[in-house]
């Protein structure tokens, strides 16, 4: 259970990264899409050869395919959901980093809607990182520190961008630094409790639940980078983030290999 938190640390601290480069920097969009595509070609790496191979291995059929189709409905239905209520803010669009209006720091919002928005955007950071989280968790507990390095790789090279570009976007909306760190503080904290609750889950589980658990996590990871992480990092960086997915896609897959986990 230790492990499993200080793994969690160490993935959440990511967070902080990008906050403090959010709040004092601010980098090129081609840089921060090389990062996503990078940090998505490992979660690509891990989610398929490790998380879903570990599920087929534990039980094949209905169980990994089930969990794993489950896993990408509850992501899709979650964000739908988020996005509407953010959009009701005058400031935003929906709720990804990109989704400001131009000149929204002078738009003027209810405390109402200021209240809602912030919540949106706050259970849809949790949405994209508590799947990530929890199969850190998961991995140390199925397979030990080996894929959990992976995972772990991935799921920090994925949040520094993440909470970077949002970041910026919420300096755009007008949020005062108080508000920001704030947010991202929850996020890192729920996303800390997510990996040690998913270690924790597989305890006494039978090989189906294992199975179930491990592949809807990967599901839901795989529906985020097709809904956030893929489309943000090529509009951003263009044909460059092929090149960048497929070299990080090829060191998680060395670094399985090395670890002895895939």
């Amino acid at each position: 259970m230790a492990t499993a938190a200080i793994y969690g640390l160490l993935a959440s601290s990511s967070f902080v990264v990008g906050v403090v480069l959010g709040l004092v920097t601010n980098p090129p969009r081609r840089l921060l899409a090389v990062i996503i595509a990078f940090g998505a070609g490992v979660l690509v790496s891990a989610l398929t050869f490790d998380l879903m191979g570990e599920a087929f291995e534990r039980e094949t059929g209905v169980y990994a395919i089930g969990g794993f189709l489950v896993g990408a409905v509850i992501y899709v239905l979650a964000d739908a959901g988020l996005e509407r209520l953010a959009a009701r803010s005058p400031k935003r669009t929906g709720r990804d980093p990109q989704d400001v209006v131009p000149g929204a720091a002078a738009k003027p919002e209810t405390p109402e809607v200021a209240a809602t928005t912030g919540l949106a955007l706050l259970v849809g950071a949790l949405i994209d990182g508590i799947p990530e989280s929890a199969a850190i968790g998961l991995s140390l507990h199925a397979e030990g520190r080996g894929l959990g390095i992976v995972l772990l790789a991935a799921v920090f090279l994925a949040n520094v961008p993440e909470s970077l570009a949002s970041t910026g976007a919420m300096r755009e909306e007008g949020r005062s630094r108080g508000y920001i760190i704030g947010v991202w503080a929850g996020v890192a904290v729920v996303c800390v409790l997510a990996t040690v609750a998913g270690y924790a889950l597989l305890g006494g589980l039978s090989p189906g639940w294992v199975s179930a658990i491990l592949a809807l996590a990967a599901g839901g990871i795989l529906a985020l980078l097709a809904d956030t992480m893929f489309p943000e990092a090529f509009e951003h960086g263009g044909r460059w983030v092929a090149l960048a997915t497929a070299i990080g896609f090829a060191c998680a897959f060395l670094l399985s290999e090395l670890t002895g986990s895939a």
